[in-house]
């Protein structure tokens, strides 16, 4: 029987503050999809003008607020292994919206954000990756 026990707390992680992060800026662009699209698609690199349009981009914010959503269940589960991978799988959202900001000719401004959105994904995923590693530890000393 081991007497040194390691104790894990989520709370306590950088990766778990940087995926709370992530929860609630993508819930906020869930709302602010909803309530203003056109201000949104614009904040996206992005113009649009057309009613129809503006409907695509509030499909997009129903997509956030699903992300948000799941992160958040993560967050409550404490599964750290699974907001780090969600993580990495989530850098084809600021990629991609970079590539697709700078083919619309959004200024530089906008698709060095999207970068680093990027970026901000890489580190909570180094972070996410520490605290799974540390919570592994943990377990198998329970």
């Amino acid at each position: 029987m081991r007497t040194d026990r390691l104790e894990f707390r989520p709370i306590r992680s950088v990766g778990f503050w940087l995926a709370v992060a992530m929860s609630a800026l993508q819930g906020l662009n869930a709302v602010r999809t909803l309530l203003d699209p056109v201000g949104f698609a614009s904040y996206m690199g992005v113009s649009i003008n057309a009613t129809e349009q503006a409907a695509w981009v509030q499909i997009y914010g129903l997509r956030a607020a699903f992300i948000s959503l799941l992160v958040t269940v993560l967050i409550i589960r404490q599964d750290m292994a699974a907001l780090k991978w969600t993580a990495i799988a989530a850098l084809v959202m600021p990629l991609g919206d970079a590539w697709l900001a700078s083919q619309a000719g959004a200024p530089p401004s906008i698709v060095a954000r999207h970068m680093g959105i990027a970026v901000f994904l890489i580190l909570a995923s180094y972070f996410l990756g520490r605290a799974a590693r540390q919570q592994a530890q943990a377990r198998g000393n329970e």
